[in-house]
């Protein structure tokens, strides 16, 4: 029973952080219908850019995670800006490849700067634990947990709270209605772009912490978000949330009770299963904009 609960609280403290690494993929989706396939390279990006100010610093990658997601702010801005907004404008099916795209220069670009080696970031933390009787919880993934939630939970407030959110959700609903009340939809689509981008900030700062990667890491993680998308319902908030929790119990009950290297097969098994049994995802199609109108 013990080992069962250790499991348990591994993999909810991993979805939690798997949930903000999606929460930009499944946002963006829900707002605009654009599959970025350029996620998993600007996780990749934060991950290196919090372990570079790490290096040089020697302050907490996690904390750093912030001018991370800063940065990447910027670059999701120019993205959509130079990219996926002149894309649209031809052929919005062509975003899917634009994107692929932008991923694999993004790849080279990574490797010639930062180089092909393994890299990780260890702070003081990182293979220490906290215990409640006999069970343990790592530091590292708690803390990478706790913030990836402030995040999310940042990032509710924003689209509930602010007139840029209810820009965004109005744009959401309807383009055309949210441009008759006197929106700038393009600019309410870059910044939910750079917004969704932002995240990939603190998402690639926790990952930079608990895994080791490199530049191609980013063709397991963009497998990991796709994962987390279609289990909750691509452009649910809430379901990306939820699925990320079932890949992460997934992810450690298999590690836990069969083998270790079956662990990145887990997102493929399951995207198989879900779309399988229930196309839709966990929340149904019900919710497919919920993450834009909550």
């Amino acid at each position: 029973m013990t080992l069962l609960l250790q499991t348990l609280i591994f993999g909810c403290l991993i979805g939690g952080v798997y949930a903000l690494m999606s929460s930009g993929f499944t946002l963006i989706f829900g707002v605009m219908d654009v599959i970025n396939l350029a996620q998993g390279c600007l996780l990749i990006t934060g991950a290196y850019l919090s372990w570079w100010m790490w290096q040089r610093t020697g302050l907490d990658p996690l904390l750093l995670g912030v001018l991370s997601s800063a940065a990447l702010y910027g670059i999701g801005w120019l993205l959509y800006k130079g990219v996926v907004a002149r894309v649209q404008r031809v052929d919005p099916g062509l975003t899917l490849v634009a994107t692929f795209a932008v991923a694999v220069a993004g790849e080279g670009v990574i490797a010639l700067v930062f180089g092909t080696s393994d890299r990780s970031a260890t702070p003081s933390y990182f293979n220490t634990s906290f215990h409640l009787g006999s069970l343990s919880v790592p530091k590292a993934q708690l803390y990478a947990c706790i913030g990836a939630l402030v995040v999310l939970g940042g990032l509710y407030a924003l689209l509930r709270g602010t007139f840029l959110g209810r820009a965004i959700r109005a744009c959401a609903s309807s383009r055309g209605g949210a441009e008759l009340v006197g929106i700038d939809v393009e600019r309410a689509m870059a910044q939910m772009f750079a917004l969704g981008a932002a995240t990939t900030g603190f998402g690639g700062a926790a990952l930079s912490v608990l895994y080791q990667f490199l530049p191609d890491s980013q063709d397991i993680w963009i497998g990991r978000v796709l994962c987390v998308v279609v289990l909750g319902g691509l452009g649910s908030l809430p379901g990306a949330l939820a699925g990320a929790v079932v890949l992460g119990l997934g992810e450690a009950l298999t590690s836990t009770y069969w083998d270790v290297r079956w662990t990145t097969a887990v997102p493929y098994m399951l995207i198989l299963a879900i779309l399988l049994l229930r196309p839709q995802g966990l929340f149904g199609i019900t919710l497919r904009r919920e993450g834009a109108r909550a």
